[in-house]
């Protein structure tokens, strides 16, 4: 675990990140990790000096288990709402079945336990501000259908990217593998439309962190087409 910017806890649980960030009023998640790593995600928080009940917001990226895997039990615990874009909603309330897994997604499956699903207390359907103050939301499709990224304002603005992106070792971005990308097209234009947006620093779901000029990472990403 570690503080990206004030305030910004990344969680590294197996392949996947998740973060806990502290608000004025609590605790807001973005992503909980894979399936039965809750506990992880619980200590950290507890390692900023906040209690699970102090999470107030669960906000999910996309419906992908490795991202939703802990959700059920953490809302369970802190009573926390979760928030996803209304295309992944079904996905994750489980009222629409995911495409059965093939290739690299099948063994993944096989090892992994099926995340429970969990109620969306909120779905975005528009780009904007949401119920979480100094947080805003942007649709950025390719990935799955709903993905959404976070904008935190804060220090120059840190963008949650979720999967809409990668981040390398070299402080540039990559993208995400075309096996567990729905929509290639459309997630190049969701990297070109982040980068119009104006952030010191991004998260991600997969890779390290950028701490400075991350908005022009994305542009000269989109540049190489």
């Amino acid at each position: 675990m570690r503080e990206v910017v004030d305030g910004v806890i990344e969680i590294p649980i197996g392949y996947v990140n998740a973060y806990a960030v502290v608000v004025d009023d609590g605790v807001v998640l973005v992503d909980t990790g894979i399936p039965g790593r809750a506990e992880k995600v619980a200590r950290a928080v507890e390692a900023a000096r906040r209690s699970i009940g102090e999470v107030h917001t669960i906000l999910l990226t996309h419906w992908h288990p490795d991202h939703i895997g802990g959700v059920a039990e953490l809302r369970r615990r802190s009573g926390a709402r979760v928030v996803a874009h209304a295309m992944d909603a079904p996905l994750i309330t489980g009222v629409v079945k995911a495409r059965p897994a093939t290739g690299f997604m099948r063994v993944v499956a096989a090892i992994m336990p099926p995340p429970e699903h969990v109620p969306v207390d909120e779905a975005l359907t528009a780009d904007g501000p949401i119920s979480v103050s100094g947080f805003t939301a942007i649709h950025t499709p390719g990935h799955t259908r709903g993905h959404m990224s976070f904008l935190l304002d804060r220090d120059g603005g840190v963008l949650f990217a979720g999967d809409a992106a990668g981040g390398r070792r070299s402080g540039r971005i990559r993208r995400s593998p075309r096996m567990v990308t729905e929509d290639r097209a459309a997630e190049l234009a969701s990297i070109a439309r982040l980068g119009d947006l104006s952030f010191e620093s991004a998260v991600f779901g997969h890779g390290r962190a950028i701490s400075r000029e991350a908005a022009q990472r994305f542009r000269e990403f989109a540049a190489l087409g």
